[in-house]
């Protein structure tokens, strides 16, 4: 079982910074997801643990070792790609088995090892078969297999889904769940851009972005347990980020605040949050700028009746039915913002008026630069 600790690492082309100064610590046999916009260097900070690419600055160690002057034949890792990359002139048991045959491995333990990996794959009835012969998620399969033959300490996933059609990604998603908890003893790390990937897989989501340093250098926004980071985002990129559909968003003032409930102004009403009683409010002061964050699921969509106040009115804009669910956009009366809220059963129409209202321990309260005050998950909040 390996632990991996990347200490103050940076990688630059030229004058261009991809990330500065990552520090990240991954367990033994943990499950980590990379995860951020296009251009954040995920996939590249995954090519620097491999060997692949150089890091400019900092010391990349695994198990104990540093391996920053290692190749990547030296460090213990395997790599699944996205494209592959499977011989195509071999069958699959020789791709499978010709990184071993290279190593000189005994044949018998060649074919035992083949073996359990065709197994654990399902791959057993595919072995005389050439990758032109199978389909996008058996090649993946057995990309994954050539991996796992090589029993190392770290398995690194790049993107490994994403020339899949809709049903054979959560198909081999789950696959690659089995597989973590099979041989949990070798940590993964796996880049992708698919929230609901990342969301069901990772026992740590590490989200990079661009701009996320002290001083505005990319890098880490935020890392914890998929959960921690969709209940309780560190600022507001994470909290729009993870989630789909976002998180909505409205501008706000602060009117009131003491230690656990903040009154914000927003959208000519006013709206009550409940916050963490140990860093809550009481930075905050009256006239203060502030973001108002509520998620889709948690924003409620009521008709409006005669004499209501309670809530933001609002004009439905546009509406999509998903079978079980739906989601409404609807246009703030007094303001520009459009909010999304998901809906159930109800039958609503483009231009109806609603009433949408944000329940005070669902709501979350971003700072003017962006930090988030912490929640207080709370029943029949009082107001301020």
């Amino acid at each position: 079982m390996s632990r991996i600790e990347l200490r103050n690492v940076s990688k630059r082309f030229g004058p261009v910074s991809i990330f500065h100064a990552i520090d990240l610590s991954i367990a033994p046999g943990e499950f980590v997801v990379f995860i951020g916009p296009s251009g954040c260097g995920k996939s590249t900070l995954l090519r620097l643990i491999a060997g692949l690419e150089d890091a400019s600055d900092g010391e990349i160690e695994i198990d104990g070792r540093i391996v920053n002057a290692l190749p990547p034949a030296k460090r213990d890792v395997a790599m699944v790609f996205q494209s592959y990359a499977l011989y195509p002139h071999m069958s699959v048991y020789q791709n499978m088995a010709f990184g071993l045959q290279q190593q000189k491995l005994p044949k018998a333990e060649v074919e035992a090892r083949v073996k359990e990996a065709s197994r654990i794959l399902q791959l057993d009835e595919l072995l005389d078969r050439k990758p032109k012969q199978l389909s996008g998620g058996q090649r993946q399969r057995v990309a994954i297999g050539r991996a796992i033959v090589r029993k190392p300490k770290v398995f690194l996933f790049d993107e490994p889904l994403s020339n899949l059609d809709a049903a054979l990604r959560v198909n081999t998603r789950v696959e690659i769940a089995k597989l973590h908890r099979q041989i949990g003893s070798a940590s993964m790390i796996y880049v992708t851009h698919d929230q609901v990937e990342a969301m069901t897989l990772a026992d740590k989501i590490v989200l990079l972005t661009p701009g996320a340093g002290a001083r505005g250098e990319p890098g880490i926004a935020q890392v914890g347990s998929p959960l921690t980071l969709y209940h309780h985002p560190a600022n507001r990129f994470v909290a729009g980020f993870i989630g789909s559909p976002a998180m909505n968003f409205v501008d706000a003032s602060v009117a009131a605040a003491d230690a656990e409930r903040v009154l914000l102004d927003c959208a000519g009403q006013s709206q009550l949050a409940c916050v963490d009683g140990q860093s809550g409010g009481r930075a905050l002061q009256p006239g203060q700028r502030a973001t108002l964050g509520i998620r889709p699921e948690h924003l409620l969509a009521q008709r409006e009746a005669p004499g209501q106040d309670t809530g933001w009115p609002a004009q439905v804009q546009h509406v999509e039915h998903l079978g079980e669910h739906g989601y409404v956009h609807a246009k703030l009366r007094d303001g520009n913002a459009t909010l999304i809220a998901k809906v159930h059963d109800e039958n609503f129409r483009v231009g109806d008026m609603l009433r949408l209202v944000a329940p005070p321990e669902s709501v979350h309260v971003f700072r003017e630069d962006g930090t988030a005050l912490a929640r207080r998950l709370v029943v029949g909040a009082a107001s301020v």
